[in-house]
């Protein structure tokens, strides 16, 4: 191999460092005015002989420009530029999530929020028109009450204390007491001789009327009591006697009590018309409905008149 034959144009007899001999800004088809090597074209040196000053340094070579085309360095550079200035306009950037276009992004995530913002003013006027409504209530019904009171004057509201009391409903409402029975002795039903008269004044029964008659033994009055619980009662009497003492058998439910009931002449009274007076004896009653008898016995003094009896509390 001579030095102008260097060989067959193959990649391993290609220069290596023939890059150094190509001009700046060529596209290696000549190199300082030689023909650039060929392939299968042998080459006549690799020394290349370059005239005196037809290598320029720090300058940049020339391009051919292209009518309708910018010439390079002549506006500004891309990466400098306004992005509406770049050919195709600014660019465009895919949207997160797939989504083309990041208008097309934005305004699919503003929906959602629009709607809420529309519903929360939907219930802030809702509330308004709410507080608007009772307030305008209050105002007519102060009105009315105002009107009904008397041209406004303040007129004091009763106090808490001053209203009445309910029962509670949970509290089962307290039961009076059944009022305890009074009767007429000439009312009841008479036996053994016993009779109505009103010839002394002073008795309280209706009309006057009073039960006389009571000094034959076995003479005697019956009366039917109801009471709505078992236990000791008064058995009270109003009776009359002529200045004596007097005493009657008592009889509950058919049962003689062994001690009778009193009737004496209390103030020490001289005659009919002043000798009405009260006594009261204990008696064992059952519940529901008893009869009580007082009845002239053996032992008895009986010369007496009745005029009302009734039941009362064994404490009262």
């Amino acid at each position: 191999m001579t030095a102008g034959n260097n060989g067959q144009g193959t990649p391993e007899g290609d220069d290596p460092f023939g890059y150094l001999y190509r001009s700046e800004g060529g596209d290696g088809s000549t190199d300082g005015g030689q023909p650039a090597h060929q392939p299968g074209v042998p080459r006549t040196s690799y020394n290349q002989v370059r005239p005196v000053g037809s290598r320029q340094y720090g300058q940049q070579p020339q391009q051919q420009v292209t009518y309708g085309q910018q010439a390079p360095g002549t506006g500004p550079a891309p990466h400098y530029a306004a992005p509406e200035t770049l050919p195709g306009g600014a660019p465009q950037h895919p949207a997160p999530g797939g989504l083309q276009g990041g208008r097309g992004g934005s305004a699919k995530r503003r929906g959602p929020l629009i709607a809420a913002i529309a519903v929360v003013a939907v219930v802030v006027a809702g509330i308004g028109v709410a507080i608007f409504t009772n307030s305008s209530g209050d105002e007519k019904k102060e009105q009315q009450n105002t009107a009904a009171n008397g041209g406004g004057e303040d007129k004091p509201t009763p106090a808490e204390d001053d209203k009445p009391t309910e029962p509670k409903k949970n509290e089962p409402e307290k039961r009076k007491p059944a009022k305890l029975p009074k009767e007429d002795a000439a009312s009841l039903r008479l036996s053994g001789g016993a009779v109505t008269e009103k010839t002394v004044p002073g008795a309280q029964g209706d009309g006057g009327l009073y039960i006389a008659g009571m000094n034959k033994q076995g003479a005697g009055v019956e009366w039917k009591v109801d009471v709505e619980k078992e236990g000791d009662y008064r058995l009270n009497a109003r009776y009359g006697v002529p200045g004596t003492d007097a005493a009657l058998t008592i009889s509950a439910n058919g049962k003689a009590d062994s001690r009778p009931i009193n009737m004496k002449n209390f103030g020490g009274t001289k005659d009919w018309e002043n000798g009405w007076k009260t006594t009261w004896s204990l008696v064992k009653l059952n519940k529901g409905t008893n009869i009580l008898r007082l009845s002239c016995e053996a032992g008895n003094s009986c010369d007496v008149h009745l005029d009302q009896l009734w039941i009362s509390p064994k404490n009262g």
